[in-house]
């Protein structure tokens, strides 16, 4: 299996460069074509901004250069970003190119999204707890219908996909996103099968032990290891795989996204969203 086409959404805020570093570390490691899409729409800020001088708060010249900075904001984010993907390819024999698009990102990345291998986006924070609504990149789970990788906004990232963890419960969940990651699996330097709890979860399942699963990976030319966590309460799981994660040296870690795409008030199972709402690594999910 190959990683031949990767798609990262990028916006106007300086976190974006991130996504971007990665997603260009990951082109190159795999000789993928590598599509940064951009999507040229105000941000909540300059929405809120605009809404207020609509609102009769502005007169209408000032209203009218408030529109008018807001443009260059996003010109110089497209320029910003174009200079950032030629310097990060710059030497690397890969097709990279960044496609601007005039829209709404909520409409739009999932449609390109369809056209790639993976998707990689940015997490950005809920200014405030959700219960009932979800971020958009939440949401990109449950209708590209692709794998998507999620990076936290933490500038000391510098890689992606070398030594991955893989959170594993046999669930059909873990077991989708365990199969879309082995393009990345099988080209990882090292590969480390997380079981927290596995006794209760597979046990239950009648599933075969979970080390079956790590000689499955080993068929497909992977270095892999297995390690257990048992008694983890069920509100510290999300926590528990990270600091497991950080403390053998990963940098990206693969989990099933649990949740049911017509039941939006309970979209998103609780591991699943404590480990995207307090994610420290990058994370890849598919549903």
């Amino acid at each position: 299996m190959a990683l031949k086409d990767v798609l990262v959404y990028v916006d106007q805020a300086e976190s974006a460069l991130i996504s971007l570093r990665l997603a260009a570390d990951l082109a190159i490691r795999h000789g993928s074509r590598l599509t940064a899409l951009y999507v040229r729409e105000p941000n909540d800020a300059q929405l809120r901004w605009h809404r207020s001088a609509e609102a009769g708060l502005v007169s209408a010249k000032d209203l009218h250069e408030l529109e008018r900075s807001i443009e260059r904001s996003m010109q110089a984010a497209a320029e910003r970003l174009e200079s950032s993907l030629e310097a990060l390819t710059r030497g690397h024999d890969i097709e990279a190119r960044l496609q601007i698009v005039d829209g709404v990102a909520a409409e739009l990345v999932p449609q390109y999204a369809r056209y790639a291998d993976l998707c990689i986006v940015g997490r950005e924070l809920p200014e405030e707890p959700a219960t009932v609504n979800y971020t958009f990149s939440e949401q990109l789970l449950f209708v590209t219908g692709r794998p998507v990788l999620f990076v936290p906004p933490i500038a000391g990232l510098s890689t992606i996909g070398r030594h991955i963890v893989v959170a594993w419960n046999s669930s059909r969940p873990a077991t989708r996103s365990l199969n879309d990651a082995l393009p990345l699996i099988e080209r990882a330097d090292k590969t480390t099968v997380v079981m927290v709890n596995a006794a209760g979860f597979i046990n239950a399942q009648h599933a075969p032990p979970g080390e079956r699963i790590v000689e499955h990976l080993r068929r497909h030319g992977a270095v892999v290891e297995a390690v257990r966590m048992e008694e983890v309460s069920s509100g510290s799981i999300a926590d528990a795989l990270q600091t497991k994660a950080h403390a053998l040296g990963a940098d990206l870690i693969v989990a099933g996204a649990f949740g049911h795409p017509r039941l939006w008030e309970k979209l998103l199972g609780g591991v699943t969203r404590d480990l995207l709402a307090r994610m420290t690594l990058p994370i890849l999910m598919s549903h």
